[in-house]
């Protein structure tokens, strides 16, 4: 490992990209080689117990390099972004104060955002929140198609199974009279910023997510969730929605047999993966790198070459 050098110049450096690509480990790797300490942008992983469902490394597996924002909520809290920013950036200037490179990692695209772009998030209405929410229960097709008559380019990019991102849309726009798709500005970092991100053929990562579906399911992923709903998962407005997790409960509920959780679960995170790739592919200061492969050495070496170009 190369000596980490106290210079407030150097990036930050985040690592994006879909499900399953191996983030992790080129993370890993390139905070190995740089001396640099990894931040979390991966929501999921927010949440204490979360940890076989969200590919959570275990302690003993992350090379005694630091992880931030891990494991700081209880599954009944929810996640926020705003928090998230504040928490983000303040980890970042504590790592700069060590001499280290900061590393974000992760898929949760707005969260990555939230914590190296210039961003301003409208505050919640916890009385509107709860009405939309409600409507949107009552009738997602219904206030989806509101949202598209008020906000077309984020009905757009917001499903219609995505109950809780439609109220929040719609109570952005009740609250400020803007569109909610105007709250993200054109991509404006704090302070310079390389971002990799790693890419893999559909047909590889459609494998790569079956298999560790099936991985996580001998590892004790549904003893993970009775733990969890033992703790108030069920009560968790962000945790509870997980993909995995709330297949899971339907299986222990008795709605689904394992075998449908997992196809499920497996369907799913393929899509969730689809949506993070359009989202990541619209930020075009992205370097991508092809992770078909599935070679780390070969990852390090590409990643540590756009590092050097950059």
């Amino acid at each position: 490992m190369t000596e980490p050098v106290n210079d407030d110049r150097r990036p930050i450096i985040t690592v994006v990209g879909a499900t399953a690509t191996g983030k992790s480990d080129l993370a890993l790797d390139l905070a190995g080689h740089l001396g640099g300490e990894i931040i979390n942008t991966d929501s999921m992983q927010f949440y204490r117990g979360m940890d076989i469902g969200t590919a959570k490394l275990p302690v003993g597996e992350r090379r005694s390099i630091p992880h931030h924002l891990i494991d700081f909520l209880d599954v009944t809290e929810e996640a926020n972004v705003q928090d998230f920013q504040s928490r983000s950036r303040e980890a970042i200037a504590e790592i700069r104060d060590r001499g280290r490179q900061p590393f974000l990692v992760g898929g949760s695209g707005l969260y990555v955002r939230a914590a190296v772009d210039h961003m301003e998030f409208p505050g919640t209405d916890a009385e509107v929140r709860a009405r939309l929410e409600a409507e949107v229960a009552d009738d997602r097709w219904r206030m989806h198609q509101r949202l598209a008559a008020l906000d077309p380019a984020a009905a757009e990019k917001i499903t219609v199974n995505d109950q809780r991102r439609i109220a929040r849309a719609l109570e952005v726009i009740e609250l400020t009279g803007r569109p909610f798709s105007a709250q993200l500005p054109d991509y404006q970092e704090i302070e310079p910023t390389i971002h990799l991100g790693l890419s893999m053929d559909r047909p590889v990562l459609h494998e790569r997510i079956a298999a560790r579906v099936e991985a996580m399911w001998e590892m004790g992923w549904v003893d993970e969730v009775r733990r969890l709903l033992d703790v108030g998962l069920a009560e968790g407005k962000t945790a509870s929605r997980a993909i995995g997790y709330a297949q899971i409960r339907r299986h222990l509920d008795g709605e689904l047999t394992a075998a449908e959780a997992k196809e499920e679960t497996t369907v799913r995170t393929r899509q969730f993966a689809r949506r993070q790739d359009t989202w990541f592919r619209r930020d075009p200061r992205i370097h991508w790198i092809d992770g078909t492969s599935v070679n780390p050495e070969a990852n390090l070496a590409a990643a540590l070459e756009v590092l050097g170009r950059s």
